[in-house]
């Protein structure tokens, strides 16, 4: 097969708009399911609407739904960072605690060979 410039280029941009298509869909599907506000039958309402009725449907879910995609993918965030640190631990990092010890020296609560102790634990 001959192919022209235009052709490639005609090509090029169909591929794009559907992968762009792709990611905007499965964009929305996290979201329809990432929301906590909907029901149920309404979660599957919407995804009946999207399966029939792909390009509407995403259409007509960004229009109705999506001014609230940004702040539930903020909240999901967020909360997975707080999942993040209980798995992780709060536990700061040697020279915070150095710096704890340091501080438990200087007011007197702990003396010299006390705050060698921690910093040799700190230090691993």
């Amino acid at each position: 097969m001959d192919w022209s410039f235009w052709d490639v280029l005609w090509t090029t941009f169909v591929v794009f708009v559907w992968v762009m298509f792709i990611v905007i869909l499965i964009n929305v599907l996290i979201d329809l399911f990432r929301s906590h506000d909907l029901s149920g039958w309404a979660k599957a309402g919407w995804l009946v609407v999207l399966v029939i009725l792909p390009f509407l449907g995403v259409l007509i879910y960004l229009i109705a739904r999506g001014g609230g995609m940004q702040q539930r993918a903020i909240k999901q965030q967020q909360h997975d960072v707080e999942q993040l640190k209980k798995m992780v631990g709060s536990s700061d990092g040697p020279a915070d605690q150095i710096a704890q010890a340091k501080a438990l020296l200087d007011s007197g609560a702990i003396d010299q060979a006390e705050f060698e102790k921690l910093k040799a634990k700190a230090l691993g």
